[in-house]
C-alpha cells in the first residue's frame, strides 16, 4: 500500500470514530517525531503494539479485502499464562461496506466482536475439525449478547448497532459491512497479531508499504524500524 493511502485511511477512520462518539487516546495523534521523542516512556505501548493498523492482507486492493484497526490496550502474555493480571485487549475496527476481512481463527484469543455503530456487520462462520482445522461441513455454537446461537457451516449472521457475538479459538470467521461502513469494537484476551492469526488462505497479516510520502502517524508495523 502507498503511505499516502494509509494516511488518508487514518484520517477517514478518525472522522468516523468521532462521528460515533468515540475519541482515540492522545498517543494516537503523535507525529513520528513525537513518538520517537516519547519512545522511552511509551515502551509499554510499543511492546504491546498499541496504535494504528491498516492492512490489505497483501492483496493490494484495500477496498475489496482489508481492515482498519486501532489497538487501544493490550495485556501481557506472561499474565495470561500465569492466570492473573492484565489478560485482556481492546480494539476499534472499521469494516467498510463489502470489504472482506478474510476467513481466519485464533489459537489463543477469544474475542467479543461488537457493532458499535453504522451499518450491519455480517459474520460468516464455520467450525473446526477434530484437529482444529477449517471444516467446510461443520457448524457450531457462538454466544450472541450472552445467548447461545447454533450456526450451520457457512451461515452468515447479521448484527445491528449494539449487537455482538463471542468467538472462541476454533471458530472460523470472516466479516464485512453490509449497507455501509461499520465501527466495530473488539474486546479479547491478550492479542498477538504476529502469531495468533490462522488464515484459511495463505495471506499476510501486514501490508508492504510504498513510502511515497511521510507518515502522518506510525503504524504498529512501523515500530521496529522507525523507533529502533
Amino acid at each position: 500500500m502507498k503511505r499516502s493511502r494509509i494516511n488518508d485511511i487514518m484520517a477517514q477512520a478518525d472522522a468516523l470514530i468521532r462521528h460515533h462518539g468515540f475519541t482515540l487516546p492522545p498517543f494516537a495523534y503523535w507525529t513520528p517525531q513525537e513518538f520517537a521523542a516519547n519512545a522511552s516512556k511509551a515502551q509499554a505501548l510499543i511492546d504491546a503494539r498499541c496504535g494504528w493498523d491498516v492492512t490489505d492482507y497483501g492483496d493490494g486492493d484495500f477496498d475489496r479485502m482489508g481492515l482498519f484497526l486501532f489497538t487501544l490496550r493490550n495485556g501481557r502474555l506472561a499474565d495470561l499464562q500465569r492466570g492473573g493480571g492484565m489478560c485482556y485487549a481492546e480494539k476499534l475496527l472499521i469494516s467498510k461496506q463489502d470489504q472482506l476481512s478474510p476467513m481466519h481463527t485464533h489459537v489463543i484469543k477469544a474475542e467479543d466482536i461488537i457493532n458499535r455503530g453504522g451499518a450491519t456487520m455480517v459474520v460468516e462462520l464455520y467450525g473446526s475439525d477434530d484437529d482444529g482445522n477449517f471444516a467446510e461441513d461443520r457448524g457450531g455454537v457462538v454466544m450472541c449478547d450472552g445467548v447461545a446461537r447454533p450456526f450451520e457451516a457457512g451461515e452468515k449472521l447479521k448484527f445491528g448497532p449494539g449487537e455482538s457475538l463471542t468467538l472462541m479459538p476454533g471458530d472460523w470467521h470472516a466479516f464485512w459491512g453490509e449497507g455501509g461502513d461499520v465501527l466495530i469494537g473488539e474486546v479479547s484476551t491478550v492479542n498477538d497479531d504476529e502469531t495468533d492469526n490462522i488464515f484459511r488462505a495463505p495471506i499476510g497479516r501486514f501490508s508492504d508499504i510504498e513510502e511515497d510520502v511521510a507518515p502522518t502517524h506510525l503504524l504498529v508495523s512501523d515500530y521496529n524500524t522507525w523507533l529502533a
